[in-house]
């Protein structure tokens, strides 16, 4: 697995519906591109002023993330976003 460093995250985008709630079918150029996203793994933090900051978040956490942020990658047949823990917005519980 891909070990970030610093304030990073690795993220995997969780798939957006391919259906509205009235049951019209989307086709794949019409979808956004999706916002939530699991963590799978975590940096260490940043240092600043040589005090390490705390992560916020956790592997296994579900996250809402700025729509076009962070750099994609594709690792093992997988896509997935490394992005940093500012680029965050919320945990969804």
């Amino acid at each position: 697995m891909i070990k970030p460093l610093a304030d990073r995250v690795v993220i995997k985008m969780v798939e957006s519906e391919e259906t509205t709630k009235s049951g019209i079918i989307l086709s794949g150029g019409s979808q956004e591109k999706p916002q939530i996203g699991k963590v799978l793994e975590v940096g260490p933090g940043r240092e600043i002023d040589g005090k390490l900051e705390k992560m916020l978040v956790n592997k296994g956490d579900k996250v809402v993330v700025n729509k076009y942020s962070g750099t994609e990658i594709k690792y093992e047949g997988e896509d997935l976003i490394i992005i940093k823990q500012s680029d965050i917005l919320a945990i969804v519980e």
